[in-house]
């Protein structure tokens, strides 16, 4: 129950790591606003508690702005954050890359996180104490992981995070990142789906120490720890949570 009595908010809390992230706050005692423009998978990922339900398009400033404001309306307070919302993009080589994708992708993905922690930190700052916690990904540490805009995009979060966490420390608000490497989520769909039909999966996550594949599960309990008190001490990092992935060159043929 670290988050008993405290309000969190998790973007992209319609599926995936930002649903499984939702339940977790929730189970740890915390009231939470759900936010994502997958209305419908809002619905299932806490139906039941002392929560709230936003659609909301991250990348759209005044549509964070009444997130916010709902929010202090409602609890008058805002103790943890999870910036989870986004999108992925097609692997094309950069000169095959429309730059349609890379407005969409930094659209949600960097300038969405700007949004959030910009008027989440505000609130947050005024109280004295808050914990921001991104989701970037191990795309934004080493090539290989995803397309260019959405590693640039993760690259991206990864230094938000260091800079907002040095402009708000003094604030008493922390901001740190976790780095997933391969979890199953609707955003990973289509590989988990193309392995599985031509009987492949136990490759899936094969290249990293773990042998395996991650669980949005285990991205959620890392994102609670860097957001709860337990982390007190910790601000500015990116934390992988990837199976040891980006520990090795992980090159192809190197793993036995």
């Amino acid at each position: 129950m670290r988050f008993e009595g405290k309000v969190a908010i998790v973007t992209g809390a319609g599926s995936g790591i930002g649903r499984a992230t939702a339940r977790r706050f929730a189970s740890e005692g915390a009231k939470v606003c759900l936010v994502d423009v997958n209305e419908a998978g809002l619905a299932e990922s806490l139906p039941e508690g002392d929560h709230m339900v936003m659609s909301c398009d991250v990348s759209d400033e005044a549509q964070v702005e009444a997130v916010i404001k709902a929010v202090m309306d409602k609890w008058g307070r805002i103790d943890a954050v999870a910036n989870n919302a986004g999108v992925a993009c097609n692997k094309e080589p950069i000169t095959e890359n429309p730059m349609e994708a890379w407005t969409k992708v930094l659209g949600v993905n960097l300038i969405g996180v700007a949004h959030v922690i910009k008027h989440a930190g505000k609130v947050m700052c005024d109280q004295g104490q808050g914990a921001i916690v991104n989701t970037a990904s191990v795309a934004g540490i080493r090539s290989g992981a995803g397309g260019n805009a959405y590693s640039a995009s993760k690259a991206g979060v990864i230094n938000l995070t260091q800079t907002a966490a040095c402009d708000l420390g003094s604030f008493n608000v922390r901001v740190n990142a976790v780095c997933p490497g391969l979890i199953e989520t609707g955003m990973t769909k289509r590989v988990f789906d193309y392995a599985r039909d031509k009987g492949v999966e136990e490759k899936l996550g094969s290249r990293c120490e773990l042998r395996r594949y991650g669980r949005p599960e285990e991205i959620a309990a890392a994102i609670c720890f860097l957001a709860s008190d337990d982390a007190s001490y910790i601000t500015g990092q990116a934390l992988p949570v990837d199976g040891g992935n980006t520990a090795s060159l992980n090159l192809p043929g190197m793993k036995v």
